[in-house]
Protein backbone atom coordinates (compact mmCIF):
# COMPACT_ATOMS: atom_id res chain seq x y z
CA UNK A 1 0.00 0.00 0.00
CA UNK A 2 1.52 3.40 -0.93
CA UNK A 3 -0.45 6.08 -1.04
CA UNK A 4 0.33 10.08 -0.37
CA UNK A 5 -3.26 11.12 0.82
CA UNK A 6 -4.13 8.14 2.59
CA UNK A 7 -7.42 7.87 4.49
CA UNK A 8 -6.40 7.84 8.05
CA UNK A 9 -8.82 6.25 10.79
CA UNK A 10 -7.32 6.71 14.68
CA UNK A 11 -8.50 5.09 17.67
CA UNK A 12 -8.09 6.38 21.43
CA UNK A 13 -9.21 9.08 23.26
CA UNK A 14 -8.01 12.04 25.64
CA UNK A 15 -4.66 13.35 25.21
CA UNK A 16 -3.75 10.80 23.80
CA UNK A 17 -5.40 11.08 20.64
CA UNK A 18 -5.35 14.66 20.86
CA UNK A 19 -2.00 14.49 20.00
CA UNK A 20 -2.15 11.68 17.08
CA UNK A 21 -4.89 13.65 15.41
CA UNK A 22 -2.28 17.20 15.10
CA UNK A 23 0.29 14.66 13.43
CA UNK A 24 -2.54 12.82 11.18
CA UNK A 25 -3.69 16.15 9.81
CA UNK A 26 -0.31 16.92 8.50
CA UNK A 27 0.03 13.96 6.20
CA UNK A 28 -2.49 15.73 4.23
CA UNK A 29 -4.88 12.53 3.92
CA UNK A 30 -7.98 12.03 1.93
CA UNK A 31 -9.91 11.57 5.15
CA UNK A 32 -9.30 11.61 8.68
CA UNK A 33 -11.92 10.05 11.49
CA UNK A 34 -10.71 9.86 15.05
CA UNK A 35 -12.82 6.85 17.02
CA UNK A 36 -13.42 7.81 20.36
CA UNK A 37 -13.51 6.01 23.73
CA UNK A 38 -16.82 6.28 25.64
CA UNK A 39 -16.12 5.40 29.20
CA UNK A 40 -15.59 8.86 30.90
CA UNK A 41 -17.28 9.30 34.38
CA UNK A 42 -15.53 12.24 35.94
CA UNK A 43 -15.65 15.87 35.81
CA UNK A 44 -17.62 18.00 33.46
CA UNK A 45 -18.06 14.74 31.22
CA UNK A 46 -19.28 12.26 34.22
CA UNK A 47 -21.89 15.44 35.06
CA UNK A 48 -23.61 15.53 32.01
CA UNK A 49 -23.36 11.40 31.56
CA UNK A 50 -25.38 11.06 34.90
CA UNK A 51 -27.73 14.03 34.13
CA UNK A 52 -28.51 13.34 30.90
CA UNK A 53 -27.71 9.92 29.75
CA UNK A 54 -25.30 10.71 27.14
CA UNK A 55 -22.21 9.58 25.79
CA UNK A 56 -19.92 11.37 27.78
CA UNK A 57 -18.34 14.23 25.41
CA UNK A 58 -14.95 14.80 26.91
CA UNK A 59 -12.63 12.98 24.63
CA UNK A 60 -15.01 13.60 21.88
CA UNK A 61 -15.17 17.45 22.34
CA UNK A 62 -11.17 16.86 22.53
CA UNK A 63 -10.85 15.19 19.24
CA UNK A 64 -13.30 17.67 17.93
CA UNK A 65 -10.98 20.13 18.98
CA UNK A 66 -7.80 18.62 17.22
CA UNK A 67 -9.31 18.63 14.26
CA UNK A 68 -10.57 22.42 13.86
CA UNK A 69 -9.32 24.29 11.16
CA UNK A 70 -5.30 25.36 11.53
CA UNK A 71 -6.23 29.30 11.12
CA UNK A 72 -7.43 32.00 12.88
CA UNK A 73 -10.52 31.38 13.21
CA UNK A 74 -9.91 27.15 14.06
CA UNK A 75 -7.87 28.50 16.82
CA UNK A 76 -10.68 30.35 18.58
CA UNK A 77 -12.99 27.67 18.21
CA UNK A 78 -10.25 25.21 19.78
CA UNK A 79 -9.83 27.57 22.74
CA UNK A 80 -14.07 27.88 22.81
CA UNK A 81 -14.38 24.01 22.72
CA UNK A 82 -11.77 23.71 25.28
CA UNK A 83 -12.75 26.49 27.65
CA UNK A 84 -13.41 25.61 31.37
CA UNK A 85 -16.05 27.45 33.64
CA UNK A 86 -14.34 28.50 36.85
CA UNK A 87 -15.77 29.55 39.80
CA UNK A 88 -18.17 28.15 42.39
CA UNK A 89 -21.74 28.35 40.73
CA UNK A 90 -23.52 25.57 39.11
CA UNK A 91 -21.07 25.67 35.51
CA UNK A 92 -17.96 25.48 37.76
CA UNK A 93 -15.37 22.67 36.02
CA UNK A 94 -17.94 22.30 33.01
CA UNK A 95 -16.33 23.00 29.56
CA UNK A 96 -17.44 25.01 27.06
CA UNK A 97 -17.59 22.43 24.45
CA UNK A 98 -19.13 19.68 26.57
CA UNK A 99 -21.95 21.80 26.93
CA UNK A 100 -22.27 23.00 23.24
CA UNK A 101 -22.30 18.98 22.39
CA UNK A 102 -25.02 18.64 25.00
CA UNK A 103 -27.28 20.76 23.88
CA UNK A 104 -27.01 20.72 20.49
CA UNK A 105 -27.89 16.60 20.63
CA UNK A 106 -31.08 18.06 22.32
CA UNK A 107 -31.77 20.06 19.76
CA UNK A 108 -30.90 18.11 16.75
CA UNK A 109 -31.73 14.50 18.40
CA UNK A 110 -28.87 12.77 18.37
CA UNK A 111 -25.23 12.88 19.60
CA UNK A 112 -23.86 12.14 16.18
CA UNK A 113 -25.63 15.10 14.45
CA UNK A 114 -24.28 17.03 17.12
CA UNK A 115 -20.95 16.28 16.37
CA UNK A 116 -21.09 16.49 12.66
CA UNK A 117 -22.64 19.98 13.51
CA UNK A 118 -19.29 21.05 15.46
CA UNK A 119 -17.15 19.24 12.87
CA UNK A 120 -19.03 21.88 10.82
CA UNK A 121 -18.47 25.12 13.06
CA UNK A 122 -14.52 24.98 13.25
CA UNK A 123 -14.76 23.62 9.29
CA UNK A 124 -13.02 20.17 10.93
CA UNK A 125 -10.12 18.44 9.42
CA UNK A 126 -11.99 15.38 10.06
CA UNK A 127 -14.92 13.06 11.53
CA UNK A 128 -15.27 12.16 14.71
CA UNK A 129 -17.17 8.93 16.44
CA UNK A 130 -18.01 7.20 19.37
CA UNK A 131 -16.78 3.98 18.99
CA UNK A 132 -20.20 2.95 20.25
CA UNK A 133 -23.34 4.09 20.35
CA UNK A 134 -23.57 3.98 24.41
CA UNK A 135 -21.96 5.26 27.26
CA UNK A 136 -19.41 2.67 28.65
CA UNK A 137 -18.28 1.61 32.28
CA UNK A 138 -14.52 -0.10 32.81
CA UNK A 139 -14.38 -1.93 35.49
CA UNK A 140 -10.54 -3.76 36.57
CA UNK A 141 -9.35 -6.75 38.81
CA UNK A 142 -6.82 -4.34 41.09
CA UNK A 143 -4.07 -6.20 42.96
CA UNK A 144 -2.45 -4.53 45.83
CA UNK A 145 -5.13 -2.91 47.39
CA UNK A 146 -5.10 -5.37 50.66
CA UNK A 147 -1.83 -6.90 52.85
CA UNK A 148 -2.00 -9.71 50.20
CA UNK A 149 -0.77 -9.19 47.59
CA UNK A 150 -2.32 -12.13 45.40
CA UNK A 151 -5.56 -10.75 46.46
CA UNK A 152 -7.44 -9.01 43.17
CA UNK A 153 -10.23 -6.65 44.22
CA UNK A 154 -12.73 -5.22 41.40
CA UNK A 155 -12.45 -1.57 40.57
CA UNK A 156 -14.92 0.04 38.79
CA UNK A 157 -15.15 3.28 36.66
CA UNK A 158 -12.98 5.03 34.44
CA UNK A 159 -11.00 7.74 36.91
CA UNK A 160 -10.92 5.32 39.67
CA UNK A 161 -9.29 2.89 37.60
CA UNK A 162 -7.05 5.49 36.54
CA UNK A 163 -5.70 6.49 39.82
CA UNK A 164 -5.86 3.64 41.65
CA UNK A 165 -2.98 3.13 43.90
CA UNK A 166 -2.98 -0.44 43.22
CA UNK A 167 -1.52 -2.85 39.97
CA UNK A 168 -4.56 -3.23 37.23
CA UNK A 169 -3.89 -6.69 36.12
CA UNK A 170 -7.46 -7.17 33.74
CA UNK A 171 -9.92 -4.67 32.54
CA UNK A 172 -13.66 -5.41 31.24
CA UNK A 173 -16.53 -3.03 29.73
CA UNK A 174 -20.15 -3.05 31.06
CA UNK A 175 -22.39 -3.97 29.73
CA UNK A 176 -19.50 -6.52 28.11
CA UNK A 177 -19.00 -7.27 24.37
CA UNK A 178 -20.97 -4.12 23.20
CA UNK A 179 -22.36 -3.41 19.82
CA UNK A 180 -19.55 -1.42 18.12
CA UNK A 181 -20.95 2.22 15.80
CA UNK A 182 -21.30 1.21 12.58
CA UNK A 183 -19.95 4.04 11.36
CA UNK A 184 -16.51 2.91 13.26
CA UNK A 185 -16.22 -0.34 11.52
CA UNK A 186 -16.60 1.17 7.93
CA UNK A 187 -13.87 3.75 8.75
CA UNK A 188 -11.92 0.95 9.91
CA UNK A 189 -12.54 -1.31 7.08
CA UNK A 190 -12.20 1.57 4.71
CA UNK A 191 -9.03 2.95 5.72
CA UNK A 192 -4.89 2.99 4.43
CA UNK A 193 -3.72 3.47 7.75
CA UNK A 194 -5.02 2.89 11.22
CA UNK A 195 -3.61 4.53 14.22
CA UNK A 196 -4.44 3.03 18.02
CA UNK A 197 -2.64 5.04 20.70
CA UNK A 198 -0.61 6.48 22.62
CA UNK A 199 -3.17 6.96 25.43
CA UNK A 200 -3.57 5.67 29.15
CA UNK A 201 -3.65 2.18 28.22
CA UNK A 202 -6.34 0.54 30.18
CA UNK A 203 -9.09 3.38 29.73
CA UNK A 204 -8.34 4.91 26.21
CA UNK A 205 -6.75 2.24 24.28
CA UNK A 206 -7.55 -1.11 25.28
CA UNK A 207 -11.34 -0.54 25.33
CA UNK A 208 -11.59 -0.17 21.14
CA UNK A 209 -10.23 -4.02 21.70
CA UNK A 210 -12.79 -5.06 23.76
CA UNK A 211 -15.44 -4.35 21.23
CA UNK A 212 -15.54 -7.64 19.08
CA UNK A 213 -16.23 -5.89 16.20
CA UNK A 214 -14.05 -3.50 15.67
CA UNK A 215 -11.42 -6.05 16.49
CA UNK A 216 -12.69 -8.03 13.34
CA UNK A 217 -12.68 -4.76 11.14
CA UNK A 218 -9.41 -4.54 12.58
CA UNK A 219 -7.92 -7.65 11.30
CA UNK A 220 -9.75 -7.69 8.02
CA UNK A 221 -8.82 -4.14 6.76
CA UNK A 222 -6.51 -3.74 4.15
CA UNK A 223 -4.88 -0.68 6.45
CA UNK A 224 -1.79 -0.48 7.83
CA UNK A 225 -2.32 -1.31 11.56
CA UNK A 226 -0.13 0.89 13.85
CA UNK A 227 -0.05 0.51 17.80
CA UNK A 228 1.58 3.83 18.87
CA UNK A 229 3.10 2.97 22.66
CA UNK A 230 3.30 5.63 25.74
CA UNK A 231 6.48 7.35 25.94
CA UNK A 232 6.61 6.48 29.78
CA UNK A 233 4.31 4.15 32.10
CA UNK A 234 1.77 6.40 33.39
CA UNK A 235 1.24 7.02 36.92
CA UNK A 236 -1.45 5.21 38.58
CA UNK A 237 -2.72 2.74 35.98
CA UNK A 238 0.65 1.37 34.26
CA UNK A 239 3.04 2.23 36.95
CA UNK A 240 6.30 0.32 36.62
CA UNK A 241 4.87 -1.43 33.45
CA UNK A 242 7.38 -2.23 30.71
CA UNK A 243 7.22 -1.90 26.98
CA UNK A 244 6.49 -4.91 26.41
CA UNK A 245 3.90 -5.20 29.34
CA UNK A 246 1.95 -2.87 27.15
CA UNK A 247 1.73 -5.16 24.22
CA UNK A 248 0.90 -8.27 26.56
CA UNK A 249 -1.53 -6.72 27.85
CA UNK A 250 -2.95 -5.95 24.35
CA UNK A 251 -3.01 -9.28 23.64
CA UNK A 252 -3.87 -10.71 26.81
CA UNK A 253 -7.55 -8.63 26.55
CA UNK A 254 -7.50 -8.78 22.44
CA UNK A 255 -5.97 -12.59 21.83
CA UNK A 256 -7.04 -12.77 18.32
CA UNK A 257 -5.90 -9.36 17.09
CA UNK A 258 -3.19 -8.75 14.65
CA UNK A 259 -1.22 -5.33 13.62
CA UNK A 260 1.24 -4.30 11.81
CA UNK A 261 3.65 -2.06 13.45
CA UNK A 262 4.49 -1.06 17.35
CA UNK A 263 5.70 2.78 17.04
CA UNK A 264 8.23 3.24 19.67
CA UNK A 265 10.31 6.41 20.72
CA UNK A 266 14.07 5.75 19.61
CA UNK A 267 14.99 6.89 23.59
CA UNK A 268 12.07 5.05 26.01
CA UNK A 269 14.31 1.88 25.12
CA UNK A 270 17.80 2.20 24.94
CA UNK A 271 19.45 -1.28 25.87
CA UNK A 272 19.49 -3.92 23.43
CA UNK A 273 18.18 -6.33 25.69
CA UNK A 274 14.96 -4.91 26.72
CA UNK A 275 14.27 -4.32 22.93
CA UNK A 276 14.30 -7.84 22.33
CA UNK A 277 11.94 -8.32 25.09
CA UNK A 278 9.94 -6.02 23.33
CA UNK A 279 10.35 -7.16 19.84
CA UNK A 280 9.48 -10.84 21.09
CA UNK A 281 6.09 -9.73 22.34
CA UNK A 282 5.43 -7.52 19.12
CA UNK A 283 5.67 -10.82 16.95
CA UNK A 284 3.07 -13.00 19.22
CA UNK A 285 0.74 -10.24 17.64
CA UNK A 286 2.03 -10.32 13.99
CA UNK A 287 4.17 -7.00 14.77
CA UNK A 288 7.71 -5.19 13.74
CA UNK A 289 8.76 -2.82 15.95
CA UNK A 290 9.41 0.16 14.69
CA UNK A 291 12.02 3.18 16.23
CA UNK A 292 11.96 6.67 15.78
CA UNK A 293 11.94 9.96 17.49
CA UNK A 294 8.62 10.73 18.52
CA UNK A 295 9.14 13.14 21.58
CA UNK A 296 8.97 16.55 21.95
CA UNK A 297 11.51 18.79 23.29
CA UNK A 298 11.42 21.88 25.37
CA UNK A 299 12.48 25.52 25.02
CA UNK A 300 15.28 24.22 26.31
CA UNK A 301 15.88 21.19 24.72
CA UNK A 302 15.50 18.61 26.95
CA UNK A 303 13.28 16.00 26.18
CA UNK A 304 9.62 15.79 27.21
CA UNK A 305 7.04 12.86 27.85
CA UNK A 306 4.99 14.17 25.15
CA UNK A 307 4.59 13.19 21.19
CA UNK A 308 6.04 15.52 18.51
CA UNK A 309 3.48 15.87 16.35
CA UNK A 310 5.75 16.98 13.39
CA UNK A 311 8.11 13.75 14.72
CA UNK A 312 4.52 11.34 14.83
CA UNK A 313 3.27 12.63 11.13
CA UNK A 314 6.72 11.65 10.14
CA UNK A 315 6.42 8.21 10.73
CA UNK A 316 3.19 7.76 9.67
CA UNK A 317 3.89 9.01 6.43
CA UNK A 318 6.87 6.49 6.30
CA UNK A 319 4.24 3.49 7.55
CA UNK A 320 1.15 4.42 4.91
CA UNK A 321 3.72 4.58 2.09
CA UNK A 322 4.59 1.29 3.33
Amino acid sequence: MSNPNPHVTSLGGGHGLYQTLLATRRLNPASITAIVTVADDGGSSGRLRREFGMIPPGDLRMALSALSADDEDGALWRRTLQHRFGGTGALAGHSLGNLLIAGLSEVLGSDQAAYDRIAELTRSAGRVLPMVNEPLDIEADVAGLDDDPRIMRPVRGQVAVATTPGSVRRVRLLPEHPDANPLAVEAIRTADLVTLGPGSWFSSVLPHLMVPDLVVALNESAAHRAVVLNLTAEPGETQGFSSERHIHMLSQHAPSVTVDSILVDNYAITTRTERGFLERAAATIGAEVVYRDLHRVDESGRPTYRHDPEKLAAAFRELAAS
